[in-house]
């Protein structure tokens, strides 16, 4: 599972491409977009506008929960509504955004769970997993002038065929529960940084393809 890293791409290129990477279905799932003071925060922080005195650190417990790739929904046509409606306002056809995602959503790993700093990856040649600790985080600046945070674990003892190093994108900044996840992984914790093109994402492994579907056309 380890990142195709684009190694030769300069930071602020592959920066760019992630940031209109991130403009897809929404990551406030459940937010009440009202006016007041705490829904202007989380619009601002969302569209990856913070100082870096608001973020802070995370446990692997804010992404705990059994988990799958949201691939085989693209694949198999479940979520061509979802690219038909990003086409209405969007700068390319449905089938460009559907090949466009084909590449981000790309991944081998159909599932993963997380339970008590243990993380578990699943594919078609079988499981293996490892203990993970956290490694701090990093924000990344994108060349638009939004910001983003890699929340970064390191494997503290597990199979070796698990990554050395997992990083976790929801377009949150503070400690929060997610309903879906963008995981970067691979062996070189710098290397797993400049992975900006594909973004592997997971939804709750009982979500339906409609449930995820009804998710990503409500924003």
């Amino acid at each position: 599972m380890a990142a195709a890293a684009l190694a030769a791409l300069p930071l602020s290129l592959m920066a760019e491409s992630a940031d209109k990477a991130h403009d897809h279905a929404g990551h406030d799932h459940g937010h009440d977009h009202g006016h007041d003071h705490t829904d202007k925060a989380a619009e601002r922080i969302h569209a990856g506008h913070f100082e870096d005195s608001e973020v802070a650190a995370r446990s692997l417990s804010d992404w705990e929960g059994a988990w799958q790739s949201v691939l085989p929904y693209l694949l198999d046509g479940t979520l061509d509504p979802a690219m038909a409606k990003k086409a209405e306002s969007g700068e390319k056809t449905a089938e460009a955004y559907r090949a466009y995602y084909e590449v981000g959503y790309a991944t081998e790993v159909n599932a993963i769970d997380i339970e008590n700093g243990r993380v578990t990856f699943s594919s078609p040649d079988g499981s293996y997993g490892a203990d993970y600790v956290s490694d701090g985080y990093e924000i990344l600046t994108y060349d638009s002038g939004s910001r983003g945070v890699r929340y970064i674990f390191r494997k503290a003892g597990g199979d070796a065929k698990a990554p050395g190093f997992i990083q976790f994108s929801d377009h949150r900044i503070t400690p929060e529960k997610v309903s879906h996840y963008h995981i970067y992984t691979g062996d070189d914790r710098d290397e797993v940084l400049k992975e900006l093109t594909n973004w592997p994402t997971y939804y709750p492994a009982d979500w339906s393809g409609e449930d995820i579907l009804h998710d990503q056309l409500a924003h």
